[in-house]
C-alpha cells in the first residue's frame, strides 16, 4: 500500500463537499457529483477507445457488462472515431484510484490518476445505466470527481464449510468489482474441508477435500445428512480465477488456516497432528481440539511446504495465516509440544502459538510476503510484521495499531454478513443480527485512536462464513443489500454519506440485483428496517 492511500483515510474522514447530483444515484456515494444538461445515448454499436494499452481489460469488462446486461455489442479499440466512451490516464490526478468522469450528449470521458481509478469510473458509468427493462440505454449528464476513502475495501467468501464452484467464484469477484472493492480474502481450508490441490500432498484435497456427510439445521443439529460432500480447486483453476480478478483490479488474499482449523489436513495426514489421530474431516460445525502439532519439525515442514504452493498461485503480498480459535488442549498433554516449550524457553501455550506464527511469518517473509492474521495473533506477543484483521470487536485492531501495526478491521458487530438481516429470522443463520443500517453506518476509523495511530487502518471487510450457506443465491441473499452498504461506508468520505439518501437509492439498486439476475434480501424493502 502507498502511504499516501494509508493516510489519505484521514483526510477524507474530515472532507466536507456539497453533491449537487440533481437525483443521480451511484452507490458508493462520490465525493463530488454535478448534474449536466442533456444526456448521451449509446446507440447500438457503441465505440470505448482507450488511449492506453494498460486500459484494454477495463474496456473489455464494460463491453462485456453491456453485452451480457442489455445485449448491447460494443467495440473496444485502441482509440476510435466518432460517439464513443474515451478511456484514458490522467498523472495529474492525486490519489491512488482517484478518477473524473464527465458525460454530455457527444461522449463520455472517464480520466484516472492510475488503471484502476479509470475502472472505478466504469462502475460509475454502469450506475448510470437505466435499470428498467426496456428503457432507452441514455445516460444523463454529470461530472463527478471520486477517489476512495480506504485503501483497504474487501470482501470475503468461506469455501471451507460449503464449497463454491470456479463460475460462482467469479461473478462473487464481479460484484466485488462493481462495487468499486479491492479486495477478495479467499478462505480455502477448514476442518470441514480443504479446497486448494497441492502438488506435493495430494491427499490433502483427495481425502481432506471430501466430508461423509453435515449436520442439518442449526448447530448442534437435527440429524445428518449421511452425504458425501466436497470439492476443490485444481491449481490451473485458482491461477484463472486470480487472472479474473487481476483483470477488475482486485487482489485475492488466500488463507490457509493454521495452527488450528486444521481437521482436514490432519485426516489426509494424521502424523502432523498431536495424537495421531485418527481423524475425520468434520461434518458439523464449531471449533475442535484437534490442530497441527506444535512441537514437531515435520508440521513446519508440511506448512512451508504447502505456502510455498501458495506463492506461486498468488502473487498478493499478503497471505492469510487465520491464527483464529487455536485450542490449547492437545498442547497441553503432548510431549512434542511441552519439549518445545521448554526448549524455546516459552512461558505456556499462548507463547507456543506466537512461536508458531513467527515461524510461519518468517518462512514468507523470506519469500517476500507479508502475514495477515485473526486478532488471536496478538495472544502470547505479535509477530513482527504481522497485519491484524480484527474480528472479535475492535479491540484487538486497536491494540496492533497503538503497536504501529497494520490493521483490517472486520468486528463481527458490524461486518459479519452471515448474521440475520431480520429480528425475526426468515432462513436459518449462525445466528446475530446485523441491520442494514448498522453495516453502513460502520467506520474503521475507532475513536480511541490518535491520528497517528489511525493511520495504520488500511480499511475493512464484510465476511461471509458458509455454515448455512450451501447454494450461491444463498450467498447471494445474504450480502445483498449489505454488501452495498459497506461499499458506500469503505468508500465515500465522512461528509457524502447519508443514511436517508441511501435509502433513496435502495429501489434502483434492488432493480439492478434484478439485472444481474441475484438474489437479494427483500426485508428492507418492506420490513421494519427500510425507513422509506
Amino acid at each position: 500500500m502507498k502511504k499516501t492511500l494509508m493516510s489519505f483515510a484521514l483526510f477524507a474522514a474530515s472532507l466536507t463537499t456539497v453533491a449537487q447530483d440533481g437525483g443521480i444515484h451511484i452507490i458508493p456515494e462520490p465525493v463530488k457529483v454535478t448534474s449536466g444538461k442533456g444526456q448521451f445515448i449509446l446507440g447500438k454499436k457503441p465505440v470505448i477507445a482507450y488511449a492506453d494499452e494498460k486500459l484494454k481489460n477495463s474496456a473489455a469488462f464494460l463491453t462485456d457488462y453491456l453485452e451480457k446486461n442489455y445485449g448491447v455489442s460494443a467495440d473496444a479499440q485502441k482509440g476510435g472515431a466518432g460517439k464513443k466512451i474515451l478511456l484514458s490516464l490522467d498523472p495529474t490526478l492525486q490519489q491512488d484510484g482517484e478518477y473524473r468522469f464527465v458525460s454530455d450528449a457527444k461522449s463520455v470521458t472517464i480520466k484516472g490518476k492510475d488503471p484502476a481509478g479509470v475502472f472505478y469510473g466504469i462502475q460509475t458509468f454502469i450506475q448510470l445505466l437505466p435499470v428498467e427493462k426496456g428503457a432507452a440505454l441514455v445516460i444523463p449528464a454529470a461530472q463527478v470527481e471520486d477517489y476512495p476513502r480506504f485503501a483497504y475495501r474487501g470482501m470475503h467468501l468461506d469455501v471451507g464449510r460449503h464449497f463454491f464452484s470456479v463460475d460462482f467464484v467469479k461473478k462473487y469477484i464481479d460484484y466485488i468489482a462493481l462495487h468499486k472493492m479491492n479486495y477478495f480474502h479467499w478462505h480455502l481450508t477448514e476442518d470441514q474441508g480443504w479446497r486448494i490441490e497441492i502438488k506435493k500432498y495430494p491427499k490433502l484435497t483427495e481425502v481432506g477435500g471430501f466430508r461423509n456427510g453435515t449436520i442439518i439445521g442449526r448447530y448442534p443439529g437435527t440429524g445428518n445428512d449421511n452425504q458425501r460432500y466436497g470439492g476443490y480447486y485444481t491449481q490451473d483453476e485458482i491461477r484463472e480465477v486470480v487472472r479474473y480478478a487481476a483483470a477488475r483490479h482486485i487482489t485475492i488474499i488466500p488463507e490457509i488456516e493454521l495452527p488450528g482449523h486444521a481437521l482436514a489436513a490432519l485426516t489426509s495426514y494424521p502424523e502432523l497432528g498431536c495424537t495421531g489421530g485418527p481423524y475425520a474431516v468434520a461434518q458439523t460445525w464449531g471449533v475442535f481440539d484437534d490442530v497441527f502439532c506444535a512441537g514437531k519439525e515435520s508440521t513446519f515442514t508440511f506448512l512451508q511446504n504447502v505456502l510455498d504452493e501458495v506463492i506461486t498461485l498468488f502473487p498478493s503480498t499478503y497471505i492469510h495465516i487465520g491464527g483464529d480459535e487455536c485450542p490449547k488442549k492437545r498442547w497441553e498433554t503432548c510431549p512434542d509440544c511441552q519439549k518445545r516449550i521448554k526448549d524455546e524457553n516459552l512461558k505456556d501455550e499462548h507463547e507456543l502459538q506466537s512461536y508458531f506464527i513467527r515461524r510461519i511469518e518468517k518462512h514468507l517473509n523470506s519469500k517476500g510476503r507479508q502475514i495477515i492474521g485473526w486478532d488471536e495473533i496478538l495472544e502470547g506477543g505479535l509477530a513482527p510484521n504481522a497485519t491484524v484483521m480484527s474480528w472479535r470487536g475492535e479491540k484487538g485492531g486497536i491494540e496492533a495499531a497503538k503497536q504501529k501495526h497494520k490493521v483490517i478491521m472486520t468486528p463481527n458487530s458490524h461486518c459479519y454478513i452471515d448474521h440475520s438481516q431480520s429480528k425475526k429470522e426468515d432462513s436459518v443463520t449462525i445466528g446475530g443480527y446485523l441491520p442494514l443500517e448498522k453495516v453502513y453506518g460502520y467506520d474503521p476509523l475507532p475513536a480511541a485512536l490518535t491520528a497517528e495511530e489511525a493511520q495504520y487502518v488500511l480499511g475493512a471487510q464484510g465476511n461471509v462464513w458458509t455454515e448455512y450457506m450451501r447454494y450461491p443465491s444463498k450467498v447471494e441473499y445474504m450480502i445483498f443489500p449489505r454488501m452495498s452498504a459497506l461499499a458506500e461506508a469503505l468508500w465515500s468520505p465522512k461528509a457524502a454519506k447519508s443514511w436517508e439518501k441511501f435509502n433513496q437509492k435502495l429501489p434502483a439498486m434492488y432493480k439492478r440485483y434484478d439485472l444481474w439476475q441475484s438474489d437479494y434480501s427483500k426485508a428492507y424493502k418492506n420490513g421494519e428496517q427500510w425507513v422509506k
